[in-house]
């Protein structure tokens, strides 16, 4: 089998020490128990079976590597956590002697590519390829989640759900089907503790039948990665309650209504991108699905400081994507990435 990324001696040993044999995946009881007495009493029957395929050996090739560096993690506590800090803070680097801060290193990279943070971790500094801290300020103010309960569509490694819970928000489900996110997310848990915050490795046609459990649906940089947007949109606010918010996150062209781009082929690099509306464009369409009050919260061009390879994403990134004579316009010759934020009610 061959790897993207080589796995660290460490991790390979600690594999060896398994014997090959899996242990213990993310435990998502607390979740389960946090929904009993919720609308969404229903749902831990329905996911038990859904999460445990998914995190089935079978499911993935490189699962059990990465459960070996689960293993191979330091077992530190740290001395803090801040959820409120844009490098999200877990403990000090005090903590850990030179010998114990390369070894981490070495065992956090097991895990590359490392797309969403940053993460500052016993004073190493995971500097992912996104800036993701720029837009999770850009539309913070625009929020209240203080005593929510939120769904995050495409949640990557949690991130996003860390920082909410930063923000007062009570209990976070987010769902993304990349594995090696979710594993992320794992390494990360055994660190920051047993928060509210949980990674679902599952897409959202996956979960149970919405039945308006969730104050806050959030779907950001998801959109122009499905075939039906409005199917799409549909679905983000059958899972709302009653005064609830869908926050959509989503690359966008300079237009008016009824512009979309539907690139041919790959757009910046990117396979499945179906239609990338105008900000007119995609207000109508959630206005179709059933929101009102859609307001716009931010419209922003990605640059190549927000979005870059690091040392802990050394593949391609915006800067590979676009066009090395005019960096308006992508590899392929569309507008380069514009981002925009957009609120609706239900």
């Amino acid at each position: 089998m061959v790897h993207a990324v080589a796995l660290p001696l460490s991790v390979i040993r600690a594999l060896d020490d398994m014997g090959g044999k899996i242990s213990a995946m993310p435990d998502y009881e607390c979740l389960y128990n946090a929904l009993a007495n919720t609308p969404l009493s229903h749902w831990p029957s329905q996911l038990r079976g859904k999460v445990k395929a998914a995190l089935d050996p079978a499911s993935h090739g490189d699962l059990r590597f990465w459960q070996a560096a689960l293993n191979a993690l330091p077992r530190i506590s740290p001395s803090s956590v801040e959820l409120t800090a844009d490098c999200l803070r877990i403990g000090d680097s005090t903590q850990l002697s030179l010998g114990q801060r390369e070894l981490l290193i070495e065992r956090l990279k097991a895990f590359h590519p490392w797309r969403k943070g940053p993460f500052c971790l016993f004073g190493i500094h995971l500097d992912t390829e996104w800036r993701s801290d720029w837009k999770w300020n850009r539309l913070r103010d625009a929020l209240v989640l203080k005593g929510k309960r939120i769904l995050d569509v495409g949640c990557g490694n949690g991130y996003y759900g860390w920082r909410m819970l930063g923000d007062g928000a009570d209990l976070v489900v987010g769902v993304d089907p990349t594995l090696r996110f979710v594993m992320q997310y794992a390494a990360l848990s055994r660190f920051i503790g047993p928060v509210p915050n949980y990674v679902l490795p599952l897409r959202l046609e996956e979960l149970p039948e919405g039945n308006g459990g969730f104050d806050t649906v959030f779907s950001m940089g998801v959109l122009y990665h499905r075939r039906d947007p409005l199917e799409h949109l549909t679905q983000l606010k059958a899972h709302l309650g009653e005064g609830g918010q869908v926050v959509l996150e989503t690359l966008v062209i300079q237009g008016e209504a009824k512009a979309i781009l539907a690139p041919e082929g790959r757009y910046a690099k990117m396979r499945n991108v179906w239609n990338i509306p105008s900000v007119t464009t995609l207000k109508d369409w959630m206005r179709k699905a059933g929101l009102r009050d859609v307001r716009t919260i931010d419209v922003t061009p990605t640059t190549v400081e927000e979005q870059r390879p690091t040392e802990w994403m050394t593949f391609h990134s915006l800067p590979h994507f676009l066009d090395p004579r005019d960096a308006k316009r992508t590899v392929e010759g569309y507008p380069a990435p514009i981002r925009a934020v957009v609120i609706g009610d239900l």
